[in-house]
């Protein structure tokens, strides 16, 4: 007996094939209507741009530079050029030859002597080699001298200062007077200088200084120098 349907009109032979295409566009079609967006048109604002007010550009003004006006030409030269004479005769200074010939005497140059010139030296009391002695300190060392030296001046000072000065100018209470003074290069005093509350002072301090005796000058290898000496003058006015 043969069969009724045709072989070829089999419809589950390619069945497989059909379900994957319904497949993949049941998913496309899914996926689209998921992502699928709508928008209410009243509610858009897009907004209008005035282009006008964008185009209108301010163009600055610009200043226009002047150029200068070229240079005046250079004046012309004269056609004919005057030729000055010179009124005033100048004589031409004739420099003699300061060569000497074998035939010229040479005088004979006696000896020079040079003469030297004794600087001032200062040399500090504190360092000078050999102090200057006071009338009565000749004996003892170096510092024994300077020691000597300077109980010798205080004592001088404080005989000779008239302390009672600065109670009828009206000070009061503990004074000082610093003085400075050098010992020449011969023993005496030179250059006496005070500083003191009051001028009186000064030249109270000064009279008393100028008045100590000459003394030994200060030696420094061997050579009479200066000595710079400074004292300090405090004392106590009775009220």
């Amino acid at each position: 007996m043969e069969p009724k349907k045709n072989p070829k009109a089999n419809v589950s032979r390619n069945s497989a094939l059909y379900f994957a295409i319904g497949l993949a566009m049941m998913l496309a079609l899914t996926n689209f209507a998921i992502n699928y967006k709508t928008y209410d048109k009243e509610a858009i604002d897009i907004g209008l741009i005035s282009m006008d007010e964008e185009m209108d550009e301010e163009i600055p003004i610009t200043e226009q530079i002047k150029t200068p006006p070229p240079p005046p030409p250079p004046p012309a030269a004269p056609e004919v050029i005057e030729v000055v004479k010179d009124e005033v005769e100048i004589e031409e200074t004739v420099i003699e030859s300061t060569e000497t010939s074998q035939e010229e005497e040479i005088a004979e140059v006696e000896e020079v002597f040079v003469e030297e010139v004794e600087e001032d030296v200062e040399v500090p009391f504190s360092i000078i080699e050999n102090v200057p002695v006071f009338p009565g300190c000749e004996k003892g060392n170096n510092a024994d001298k300077k020691k000597c030296m300077s109980d010798k001046i205080s004592k001088f000072v404080g005989k000779n200062f008239n302390t009672d000065l600065a109670g009828e100018l009206g000070l009061s209470g503990r004074q000082r007077i610093n003085v400075i003074f050098k010992i020449g290069k011969d023993g005496n005093i030179t250059g006496v200088r005070a500083r003191a509350p009051h001028p009186k002072l000064e030249q109270e301090a000064a009279r008393v200084i100028n008045k100590l005796p000459q003394m030994k000058p200060g030696m420094q290898r061997g050579k009479a120098v200066i000595v710079p000496y400074s004292l300090p003058i405090v004392f106590q006015v009775q009220d």
